[in-house]
Order: C-alpha cells, then structure tokens, then sequence
C-alpha cells in the first residue's frame, strides 16, 4: 500500500496539501515498509494551488492535477488541507489524513503500521489483505 507525505524536508509531515512542493511515497506491507520515491511539484512550495485560490475552474485544475498524481496512494498525510482538495481525494479512494502539528515521517509510518496490525478500521484491512 503506497502512503504519502507532505512534507518540505524529507523527514517531516509539514506541510499544507496545496501548498506541498514535493510529497514522499512509502510502500507499507503488513512486515515493513520501504522509501520509494519522491514526487515534486515545486522547487520549495507549490504555490500554484494558492495563487489560483478563488479563480474557478483554472485552481480547480491544478488541485485536480496534484490528486491525480497522488492517486496510487492509499493515504495521504498533511498538516492542512482544503475541503474541496480532500473531497476529491476521497472520490478516487485517497484517505486524507491531517496530523495536528509537525511530526516524523519515520513516527507516523511506525504508528499506522501497528494499528494495521493491531486493531485496524475496516478499510486499512482491506487494503492491507491485497
């Protein structure tokens, strides 16, 4: 299961979804995971989605572009997102997942790993039984 992370260094979810230049994608197994890669949208923030806040069709486009690049994956971790950008997150079957503060990526893969294997919602079995 593919997971990614907004994050502006590499190590931290810290980051808006929108505003997110470059996201890092984990692969998740049931005994581990694994760094895949790095998918960038920008050199330092994206802001793209921002500065086409409250023009329509044309912010519309661009935050589709960013979902469908991040389809793949399952869950996708930020510290803010926009409710338009998560309902369409949702419609293709990424969870939006929003941590409170800046927190490790190495922290938060720990945590939903064990919680798959521990005491894991309906969906998070699901894909984990793939």
């Amino acid at each position: 299961m593919r997971v990614a992370f907004a994050t502006t260094d590499g190590i931290n979810i810290d980051e808006h979804f929108g505003r997110a230049g470059k996201f890092s994608i984990y692969d998740l197994e049931p005994d581990g995971y694994k760094f895949l890669e790095t998918r960038k949208f920008a050199d330092g923030p994206d802001t793209e989605i921002p500065e086409t806040n409250g023009m329509g069709r044309l912010h519309d486009d661009r935050i589709t572009d960013k979902v469908d690049k991040l389809a793949d994956c399952k869950i996708v971790y930020m510290t803010e997102i926009g409710g338009p950008a998560a309902a369409k997150l949702v419609r293709r079957g990424v969870m939006p997942v929003k941590v409170k503060e800046p927190v490790s990526i190495e922290a938060s893969v720990n945590k939903l790993l064990s919680t798959a294997r521990n005491s894991p919602p309906p969906w998070l079995k699901k894909e984990f039984a793939k």
